[in-house]
């Protein structure tokens, strides 16, 4: 790997003396590491993260395609270095009670389910992604973890200015030069310059200002990027600070996990850490500031009616739509235009109205199915989701005939009539109705694996 000159003379500032360890790391392998789902409990395997419970190091990378858990949501294929968030959120905010949380950058989704998994289950947690390619990934990624409090929307930062003082947490996992990712991707190498490092300083800078004024009185700035330049940690910091509405939080970190303490935040490195290129500081909001415009002028609505996008399910259809649900009296049913039925949980029907009057691409509540007639079509969000009543009936498969299933191709297996939930190792994979002399393979066309099975 030939490093750009300026980036080597900027990491030789930086670092002085470790450089040539920093550089003899760049051409080592990457570690590989996961987290696994503490909602969908199996076998774990690998040498602990320290900074994360259910982080985990593997020796050698898998083909994760190939392994059902892994489209089961078991886990999530993460970089280590980016799971600190959730060591650091602890630290700084009340997670025992619900909060309002929002991921700005939250595509492919690795920070969203690692903050799900430690919020308190009642938190409203809104998955932002501003590219509109990348929402789906997101949505997926975040239907696999299947916890039922998650939203997605995919908006500008500007977008949510009518939201101001709304949320007690904020993450943003800044667009940035990457050069944290030099050694996963090669390919950033070539497209690093200076100038690319100023047009990511400008645009994180644009993100921020929107961004701030969302924060409630004393809530959590968390911000990160995935590269080493002070131009976009440390001036972005500064830019923070300069507003006079924060104040910098410091984490408490172990020195033997080697992360640096720099001027304003943390950060990681590859002959120091075991992991990538990863930085993040966190910022707390200084009271004694009024909101323009607080969102709760914003127009209500009454329990009883819709919300601006759907409206309440008919009575009568609610028994069928409750009885997938391992608790349906802790949500509220509605349908959208489309005939898609959604749950929403009663803990924040109110919060999710808000969020209905003021953003308008979005999908809020856990996606149920639809009904054909008086038959109702389970949702393949449905299946994944940890809110499923486990007296729906399954279908266990092996890995093979799991594998088959996600290739969307005919299992030739017998099995009683009815909507069947696909599981391997007791987790859900999808959707089959068996119809007595065959079954039918309700995987989405776009979620099947393409890869040739092994023999």
């Amino acid at each position: 790997m030939i490093l750009p000159q300026a980036f080597t003379d900027q990491l030789k500032t930086q670092i002085g003396t470790e450089f040539a360890d920093f550089e003899a790391a760049l051409l080592q392998t990457p570690p590989v590491s996961i987290r696994y789902n503490p909602r969908k409990k199996h076998a774990s395997a690998g040498e602990i993260i320290p900074w994360c419970e259910e982080g985990r190091y593997l020796e050698q990378r898998p083909v994760f395609t190939l392994d059902p858990l892994f489209h089961s949501g078991a886990y999530y294929v993460q970089e280590a270095s980016s799971m600190l968030v959730g060591y650091v959120l602890p630290q700084v905010a009340t997670i025992s009670k619900p909060l309002r949380v929002l991921d700005l950058c939250a595509a492919p989704g690795g920070k969203t389910t690692l903050l799900t998994s430690i919020l308190h289950p009642d938190s409203l947690i809104l998955a932002n992604e501003v590219i509109k390619s990348r929402v789906m990934i997101l949505k997926e990624n975040v239907q696999k973890w299947g916890f039922p409090n998650v939203h997605v929307s995919n908006h500008d930062p500007e977008d949510f200015e009518r939201l101001e003082a709304f949320f007690d947490v904020i993450l943003i996992d800044a667009p940035c030069s990457g050069e944290g990712l030099f050694r996963k991707d090669p390919a950033a190498v070539n497209e690093w310059s200076p100038g690319s490092v100023q047009v990511c300083a400008g645009r994180q800078k644009r993100i921020l200002d929107a961004a701030m004024p969302l924060l409630r009185p004393s809530g959590i700035l968390i911000y990160c990027t995935c590269t080493y330049n002070d131009i976009e940690n440390q001036e972005s910091g500064q830019w923070i600070l300069d507003s006079e509405l924060f104040a910098e939080i410091k984490i408490d970190i172990p020195e033997s996990w080697g992360v640096v303490a720099k001027p304003i935040g943390y950060q990681c490195y590859p002959h120091r850490v075991k992991g990538e290129g990863f930085f993040f500081s966190v910022f707390e909001k200084q009271s004694g500031f009024e909101t323009a415009q607080p969102y709760d002028t914003l127009p209500r609505r009454s329990k009883e009616e819709g919300f601006r996008s759907c409206k309440r399910l008919h009575a009568k259809q609610t028994p069928e739509v409750s009885r997938w649900l391992e608790k349906p009296e802790n949500f509220h049913f509605f349908v959208k235009p489309n005939g898609e039925v959604l749950a929403l949980m009663d803990s924040q029907l109110e919060e999710v109205r808000i969020l209905d009057n003021t953003l308008s691409a979005k999908g809020i509540g856990l996606e149920m199915g639809e009904f054909k007639g008086n038959d109702f079509i389970p949702s393949h969000a449905l299946a994944l989701s940890t809110a499923i009543s486990p007296t729906i009936p399954r279908l266990e498969l092996s890995e093979n005939e799991a594998l088959l299933f996600l290739k969307k191709e005919n299992l030739n297996i017998e099995a009683p009539r009815g909507w069947l939930l696909v599981t391997h190792q007791g987790l859900g994979l999808g959707w089959v109705k068996g119809l007595g002399n065959r079954i039918n393979n309700y995987l989405p066309k776009d979620w099947r694996i393409r890869m040739e099975i092994p023999e």
